[in-house]
C-alpha cells in the first residue's frame, strides 16, 4: 500500500555503523548521515561512536529544537521496527522539555561578561606586577594570579564551546579564540575534539579520552590488557614503563598535575600540526602564535632566570587545581568498555561523573563543573542554571535508583587516589604479565 510505512530491526541498524556506512535513529525514524558526518559541527567521532542505534537522548542533550527540521533531509523512509522508550527516557524528554519552555537554556545571565571583565582585570594586574614591580614576591602573586585568570578563561572557553555565550555567532568564535587559544595556550579546536568524545562516551575507557592517560595513570586494571583506544586509533601500551608509573600513580599525581598544562600544550601542537581535519585551522594557529608572542615576553621582562623559572612554575602549578577538578569528576566513577549505548544515555552519564558539593559562592571557582552530572545530562545549559536543576536531578536518580554522587572536594580527593592506589597496587601484581623488565622486578619484588 503506498504510503505504509518501511521498517528496519535494531540489528538491521546496527549494520551501518562505519565511516561512510552511518545510519542513526532518532525517536524511531531512520536517517542516513553517512556522507555529512565528517561536515558535522560536533565532529565525527561523536557520530561513529553512537553509530547503528538511537542516538534521540543524546541529540536532544546537544541540540536545540532548531535541529530537527534539518533531519530530513537525512531520512531514510524507514522506521525502526519496535522501538520503545524507557521510563528513564521519557522522564529526561520531558524534563528537557520543561527547562525549554521555561526558557532555562537561553537564561544565561551575566556569568560571560563578568568572567571576561575579571580576566582582563587580572591580565591588567599581571602585566603590572612583572613590568612595574620589583619584588621577587609580587612576582610570584602575578604568577598565580596569571593562573587563576587562566583557569577562568578555561572556564569561558567551555562554556562558549557548550552553547552560545555572545550575541551572535562570530562573536561567540571570536570569545572561544581569545579565552583558549590566544590567553590559555590552548586550541579550542582540539578541545572540542577531545571534549565532545568524551561527552558522548563518558567513562568508556577505549573510547573517552579523558580516561586515556597510559603510560602516566590507568583509572582501571582493565587498561593493563594494552586496550584500543577507538579515539586516537591506537594500543594503549602497558609495557613495564607503564606498570613502573602507574605503580606509583598514587604518590605521582598531584606533582603531574602540577606541570599537565605542558601536556596540553603538546596536544594542542600535534592536532593543529596534523593531518586531520581541523576547523578553523588557520584562526586556531594564529591564537596560539598569540599565546606563545606574550607569554614568553612577558616572561622575559623578569630580572633572572630563577624568577623566569619560579614564575612558569608558580602559574602552571595553580592551574593544577583545575586538572585536580576535572579527575574528581570522574577518574573515581564506573567505568566500562565498549562504545557507549544510545539506549541507557541517562544510566551512562550517572554511572560515570562525581559532582562535587560546594557553596554556592564558590560556583565561579569551579566554573559550575563542581555540578558535573547536571553539566553531562544539559550540556547546552547555563553554568549559572546548573545550581537550581540539581534537586531536580537528585530527584529523578532517586526515582529510578540511579547513583546521584556528590562529595565535598575533599572526600572526592580521597575517592580518586583511592582508585589510583588500587590500581597502581594491581599494576605491581608480578603475575599480571607484561614484556620483562628485570629492573623494574628487582626494585618492586619485595615491595
Amino acid at each position: 500500500m503506498e504510503g505504509e510505512k518501511k521498517y528496519i530491526t535494531a540489528e538491521e541498524l546496527k549494520e551501518h555503523k562505519k565511516s561512510g556506512d552511518l545510519w542513526i535513529s532518532i525517536q524511531g525514524k531512520v536517517y542516513n548521515v553517512s556522507d555529512w558526518a565528517k561536515e558535522h559541527p560536533g565532529g565525527e567521532i561523536p557520530l561513529l561512536n553512537l553509530a547503528g542505534q538511537d542516538v534521540t537522548d543524546a541529540f536532544i542533550a546537544y541540540h536545540p529544537g532548531t535541529a530537527w527540521q534539518y533531519l530530513d533531509k537525512f531520512f531514510t523512509g524507514y522506521h525502526l521496527k519496535d522501538f520503545k522508550v524507557s521510563e528513564v527516557s521519557k522522564d529526561y524528554r520531558r524534563l528537557v522539555s520543561e527547562f525549554a519552555k521555561t526558557g532555562m537554556f537561553e537564561k544565561k545571565g551575566h556569568v560571560a561578561l563578568y568572567s571576561l571583565t575579571s580576566v582582563a582585570l587580572m591580565f591588567l594586574v599581571v602585566v603590572y606586577g612583572v613590568l612595574r614591580c620589583d619584588s621577587v614576591w609580587a612576582h610570584l602573586g602575578s604568577a598565580m594570579l596569571l593562573g587563576m585568570l587562566w583557569i577562568q578563561s578555561a572556564y569561558v572557553g567551555h562554556d562558549s564551546g557548550h552553547y552560545q555565550v555572545m550575541a551572535s555567532r562570530g562573536y561567540n568564535k571570536l570569545a572561544q579564540l581569545i579565552s583558549g587559544n590566544c590567553l590559555t595556550g590552548i586550541s579550542i579546536a582540539w578541545w572540542k575534539w577531545t571534549h565532545n568524545a568524551h561527552h558522548i562516551a563518558c567513562n568508556s575507557l577505549d573510547h573517552d579520552p579523558d580516561l586515556q592517560h597510559i603510560p602516566v595513570f590507568a583509572v582501571s586494571s582493565r587498561l593493563f590488557n594494552s586496550i584500543t583506544s577507538s579515539f586516537y586509533g591506537r594500543k594503549l601500551n602497558f609495557d613495564p614503563f607503564a606498570r613502573f608509573l602507574i605503580s606509583y600513580q598514587h604518590w605521582t599525581f598531584y606533582p603531574v598535575m602540577c606541570v599537565a598544562r605542558v601536556n596540553l600544550y603538546v596536544q594542542t601542537l600535534l592536532l593543529l600540526f596534523s593531518n586531520r581535519k581541523v576547523p578553523d585551522r588557520a584562526l586556531n594557529i594564529m591564537g596560539i602564535l598569540v599565546f606563545w608572542t606574550w607569554f614568553p615576553l612577558l616572561v622575559s621582562y623578569l630580572p633572572n632566570w630563577p624568577e623566569r623559572i619560579m614564575f612558569v612554575l608558580a602559574s602552571f602549578a595553580v592551574t593544577s587545581i583545575q586538572h585536580v577538578q576535572f579527575c574528581l569528576n570522574h577518574f573515581a566513577a564506573n567505568v566500562y568498555l565498549g562504545p557507549p549505548n544510545g539506549n541507557d544515555w541517562f544510566e551512562k552519564q550517572t554511572s560515570g561523573t562525581l559532582d562535587i558539593s560546594c557553596f554556592s559562592w564558590m560556583d565561579w571557582f569551579f566554573g559550575g563543573l563542581q555540578f558535573q552530572l547536571e553539566h553531562h545530562l544539559f550540556p547546552r545549559l547555563p553554568r549559572c542554571q546548573l545550581r537550581n536543576v540539581s534537586p531536580v536531578v537528585r530527584d529523578l536518580c532517586k526515582k529510578h535508583d540511579l547513583p546521584y554522587m556528590s562529595l565535598s572536594f575533599w572526600e572526592a580527593n580521597q575517592w580518586t587516589i583511592r582508585t589510583l592506589r588500587t590500581a597502581a597496587l594491581q599494576a605491581r601484581d608480578l603475575t599480571n604479565p607484561v614484556p620483562k623488565n628485570l629492573l623494574w622486578e628487582a626494585v618492586n619484588t619485595h615491595g
